[in-house]
């Protein structure tokens, strides 16, 4: 049985030669290319490149590879990496009291829909315990009071690196992460929000879209930044509404999309499928 792939990722000034210096590189250390993905951005002047490469081709394993491949990178100005998808994504889920989509995400994970693991679910409610330890995942409470935001934090800091955790999902976390942890886990955040963005930031998105009549609500998977739901967005979706439908209404078909936008986003994510490039995402779903 063939080894899971190792995923190269590139993203390099754009400029001739660079898919053939990449490929050339796979073919003669007899390496065998699963998936190529490719995109140029003209006005960026910039390139990238995901590629899916059998690892059982190869005549080294990933550590040689990253030594090898290293000269090629400084040729063409790439920002890389390789990952061995045999080694899951290690996702920490961080949760306040609606479970939808904590809910839609144990379903795929316990059905293995795609790989990754779950490590912990942290919230600010002890609602969720016992709903998350039947599946046998841990369960951390860690309340927040004014003026218990640093320690706090600090905890969930501490919970996040003793599990050893390299994804954090926040499934309707209903709180704000501190800028410094924002910058710590940059680029490992993903946050659900329960609009269409950049439109109706902030709270209360739905009394928003619906005191001004929108006819289509949307979700978006974004990844977290210092700046309130400013992160580069990974995917979105949306769902028509008309004259008729309740805030209610809409907050319950607004469920739905939210569940199904953040398990696709984190689907891309765990797959090395996104590249992050500024305030914008590169995304070879």
């Amino acid at each position: 049985m063939n080894k899971p792939p190792y995923v190269l990722t590139i993203a390099c000034p754009d400029r001739v030669r660079t898919v053939a210096a990449v490929s050339s590189f796979v073919a003669a250390n007899r390496g065998w290319i699963l998936e190529a993905s490719h995109h140029a951005d003209p006005l960026a002047n910039s390139f990238f490149m995901r590629h899916e490469i059998l690892a059982d081709s190869l005549p080294f394993g990933i550590e040689v590879f990253r030594e090898k491949f290293q000269i090629v990178a400084d040729e063409f100005q790439m920002r890389w990496k390789i990952a061995d998808s045999a080694v899951k994504k290690r996702v920490a889920i961080l949760v306040s009291k609606q479970d939808h989509c904590l809910s839609d995400l144990l379903y795929r994970w316990r059905n293995q829909e795609f790989d990754f693991e779950i490590v912990c679910v942290i919230s600010n409610h002890p609602d969720l315990r016992g709903f998350v330890e039947f599946h046998g995942i841990p369960y951390y409470h860690v309340g927040v009071s004014p003026g218990s935001r640093d320690a706090v934090f600090g905890q969930i800091d501490q919970l996040l690196v003793r599990q050893s955790s390299d994804t954090i999902v926040l499934a309707r976390y209903m709180q704000i992460l501190p800028a410094e942890m924002c910058r710590r886990y940059a680029g490992q955040i993903i946050n659900i929000h329960h609009s269409f963005l950049p439109s109706f930031c902030g709270g209360r998105p739905y009394q928003q879209a619906y005191e001004r009549g929108v006819k289509l609500i949307g979700a978006t998977c974004h990844y977290v930044t210092a700046e309130l739901d400013a992160g580069p967005i990974i995917e979105q979706d949306v769902i028509r509404v008309d004259h008729g439908d309740s805030v209610e209404d809409m907050m319950r078909l607004g469920r739905d999309v939210e569940k199904t936008v953040l398990a696709r986003g984190l689907r891309y994510h765990v797959q090395d499928r996104v590249l992050i490039h500024e305030h914008k995402t590169v995304v070879f779903a």
